[in-house]
């Protein structure tokens, strides 16, 4: 039968489960073992969907059309297996399935009560994921040990040993041990606390996740181990790493895997690990200097993880080429008043990423225009497709005002309307075309070179498409409609020639979500190729590359 982990958190939000649990599974599938991921999150949303990507960051979308929170990207990223909706659950989704059953009346007239049957829903989701092919399922529980809405979470966790059996489950904590700098030591306090919390709840962690800006001495792992209940050799130290993509080393210098599976009964001597390939990715990473910058063009980007699985994927492409993809966050709605400065012209390569709603578009859209005249390498995601596409209309084709019917009902010209089956939305949860699509694309073309395929499958989240009625009018005007969806309905992918721009190519999906570490996806790999081309000869750049990263 399937093993689970359950990583939990303390004293702090944003430590890092979600990598932790990712690190985790990368150790175990190299390994050789069979792992799958999973995030209970104790909102009340029933999913993301409908969330303030600027509050709450990206929104991630899994093949089969889940609305997911973004630690699932960590975990595809770093695990490299496709997940699906079942692999995010949410307080809102427990409870919305248990009043559907009260109502079916599938309790039989009992009193619905927190247990045994919203902790007996969450079980059941955890145990979903268990299947033949899966040898571990990692599960991690969002907040920290405390908080009020993850106390059902904790005691359907507690259960499930008792159900499954102790050799079967491993409980691991994470908390933070901060160093006081007047008193000149690191304290173990805040981690005792949390795991007093954590006990109180009937949970005895089989391992406790220190994380720290520097190491934890063997005195202190001695204290914790010792205060704790847990043995020495379960204090794993955590501490701060350069690139996300150490910490799985950083946790098997700790030997964090090999206790995992000792814990779970597993034969680690019958599961030897294989670094290589993870090792050679982490060296690749770190030899990377050469700047180029990218300018991602934005309606959230003061919040950066809004465009995690962006940034990510611009990061993967840097690796591939040896380069340090250094990020010029900028907020569309001020683009209008850099367009005379030397802001935009320095930049290498742009992507203008996805979005809702009409502010900042009129900024992309100038963005779209000005790296097209300028010969900017442009990578346009969904909501940059539209403003490419309202870009070429209005300047290349003469279609005075044209525009989205998402900004503008009344356009004389709308380039980007809503699919003929959206006309009528009133539940804004879910009602999007949302997961993997495919894409017949032209062959010759600028993204059928970069994908190397005619055919390919991307993941969708959107209501608002290019209108097809415009596509001749547009291509007499120079714009290439490259892909299309299999029936001919959808355009899915524009470009210009490569002799008339060097990369200027827009995609109504998501291609950020399907890149890895060390498998690039192909168009942010030829965004970023084209880029560097762009730097060649250039002059090194007149500012602190390390702090272009805060420029807002």
């Amino acid at each position: 039968m399937s093993k689970f982990v359950f990583v939990t958190g303390g004293v702090s939000s944003s430590l890092g489960k979600g990598l932790t649990a990712s690190s985790l599974g990368r150790l175990l599938k190299c390994r050789g073992l069979r792992v799958t991921m999973c995030k209970l999150d104790p909102y009340i949303n029933v999913d993301p969907g409908t969330m303030n990507p600027g509050e709450h960051g990206e929104v991630f979308v899994t093949d089969d059309g889940g609305e997911t929170d973004l630690d699932l990207g960590h975990y595809e990223r770093f695990i490299d297996e496709s997940l699906n909706r079942n692999s995010n659950t949410t307080t809102g989704s427990i409870y919305k399935a248990v009043i559907e059953k009260e109502r079916r009346g599938d309790y039989l007239g009992k009193t619905v009560q927190v247990i045994p049957h919203v902790t007996d829903e969450i079980k059941e989701r955890v145990r979903r994921l268990a299947r033949d092919d899966v040898d571990v399922v990692i599960v991690e529980i969002g907040g920290t040990v405390g908080d009020i809405e993850i106390v059902p979470f904790i005691e359907a966790i507690r259960q499930f040993r008792r159900d499954v059996g102790r050799d079967n489950v491993c409980y691991i904590h994470l908390t933070l041990v901060p160093y006081l700098v007047p008193s000149g030591e690191q304290k173990t306090k805040p981690t005792q606390h949390s795991v007093t919390e954590l006990r109180s709840r009937g949970i005895q962690p089989d391992v406790i996740v220190c994380r720290s800006d520097q190491p934890i001495s063997d005195g202190l792992k001695r204290k914790i181990s010792l205060l704790c209940d847990v043995p020495i050799e379960a204090v794993v130290s955590a501490v701060d790493a350069s690139s996300i993509y150490e910490i799985p080393l950083v946790l098997y210098d700790q030997g964090i895997d090999g206790y995992v599976c000792r814990t779970l009964g597993i034969d680690a001597a019958a599961h030897p690990i294989d670094l290589s390939n993870w090792e050679a990715l982490v060296n690749r990473v770190e030899s990377v200097e050469r700047p180029v910058r990218i300018g991602i063009i934005g309606k959230y980007v003061n919040l950066p993880d809004a465009y995690l699985s962006v940034v990510e994927a611009l990061r993967h492409a840097g690796f591939h080429h040896g380069v340090k993809v250094v990020f010029d966050w900028i907020d569309a709605e001020t683009v209008p008043d850099l367009l005379g400065s030397e802001r935009l012209h320095i930049l290498d390569g742009v992507v203008i990423p996805g979005g809702f709603g009409e502010r900042g578009v009129e900024g992309m859209v100038a963005a779209a225009a000005y790296t097209r005249e300028h010969e900017i390498p442009c990578l346009g995601l969904c909501l940059g497709l539209h403003v490419m596409v309202v870009d070429a209309a209005r300047n290349l084709a003469g279609l005075e005002n044209a525009n989205s019917s998402e900004v503008d009902s009344l356009t004389p010209h709308p380039v980007i309307d809503l699919m003929d089956d959206q006309l009528d939305v009133t539940d804004k949860g879910g009602t999007m075309r949302l997961g993997a699509y495919p894409a017949m694309l032209v062959p010759g073309s600028v993204v059928a070179r970069a994908y190397g395929a005619e055919v390919v499958s991307e993941r969708h989240r959107h209501r608002y498409e290019f209108n097809s009625r415009y596509q001749g009018r547009l291509e007499e005007a120079g714009l290439v409609c490259s892909g299309t969806s299999p029936d001919r309905r959808l355009v899915e992918f524009i470009e210009l020639p490569q002799d008339v721009h060097p990369f200027w190519l827009g995609t109504q999906a998501h291609p950020e979500f399907k890149s890895r570490p060390d498998r690039p996806h192909p168009l942010f790999r030829e965004l970023v190729g084209a880029a560097l081309e762009r730097a060649e000869g250039r002059e090194p750049p007149l500012f602190d590359v390390d702090l272009l990263d805060t420029v807002r």
